[in-house]
C-alpha cells in the first residue's frame, strides 16, 4: 500500500513542478506567436501593395496621352517609371519584413529546441529521483520485515518462556500442595 501511495505522490509532484513550468513558459509562447502573427500580417499587407501597384503599373504603361492617344508623353513615361520605383522600394521592404519574419521562425525554433532539452533534462533527474526513492523505499520495506522476522523470533522466545513459567508455577504448586497434604496428614 505504501509503494502505491508513494508513487501517486511522487507523481503529483511531478505534475504539480511541470504545470508551473509549463505555465511560466506559455506566456513567452504567446507573446512570440503574436510577434510573429503580426510580422506575417505586415509581410501580406508588403505583398498585397506590390500586387496593387504593379497593377497601377501596368494601367499606367497601357496610358498614352499624347498627339490624338497614340503616343506617350513624357509625363506618362515618369509616372510609369514612379510607379516601377515604388514597387521595387516596396519589394526591398518585403524582403526585409520577410528576413525579420525568417529570424522570429528560427528564433522560435530554437526556443522550443531548447524547451524541449529542459524538458528533458527535467524529466530525466525526475525519473532519477522517483527511482532513488523506490530504491530507498524498497531497502526501508527489507529493514520493516526483518524487524518483524526478529520480533517474530522474540514472540516465540517470549511464549517458552511464559510456558516455562507455567509449567514451574503448576510445578511448585502440585509440591507445595504436596507438602500441605503430608502436614495435614501428619
Amino acid at each position: 500500500m505504501r509503494k502505491i501511495s508513494f508513487q501517486y505522490v511522487a507523481l503529483i509532484i511531478l505534475m504539480m513542478v511541470s504545470c508551473l513550468v509549463y505555465g511560466q513558459d506559455s506566456t513567452m509562447v504567446k507573446a512570440d506567436s503574436l510577434s510573429f502573427e503580426s510580422q506575417r500580417e505586415r509581410v501580406n499587407a508588403l505583398l498585397n501593395e506590390r500586387s496593387q501597384r504593379f497593377g497601377e503599373y501596368d494601367v499606367s504603361l497601357e496610358k498614352k496621352t499624347g498627339v490624338f492617344g497614340l503616343f506617350k508623353t513624357k509625363k506618362d513615361m515618369q509616372k510609369s517609371i514612379d510607379i516601377l520605383r515604388q514597387i521595387v522600394l516596396n519589394d526591398n521592404n518585403i524582403f526585409i519584413e520577410t528576413r525579420k519574419l525568417l529570424d522570429l521562425k528560427d528564433a522560435q525554433s530554437e526556443r522550443y529546441q531548447r524547451l524541449a532539452d529542459e524538458y528533458d533534462k527535467q524529466i530525466s533527474a525526475y525519473m532519477g529521483t522517483i527511482t532513488k526513492l523506490q530504491n530507498e523505499n524498497e531497502k526501508l520495506r527489507g529493514n520493516v520485515d526483518a524487524l518483524d522476522e526478529s520480533e517474530t523470533g522474540n514472540n516465540a522466545l517470549l511464549y517458552l518462556a511464559v510456558l516455562v513459567i507455567l509449567i514451574l508455577g503448576t510445578l511448585l504448586f502440585l509440591q507445595y500442595r504436596k507438602n500441605s497434604n503430608k502436614k495435614l496428614t501428619q
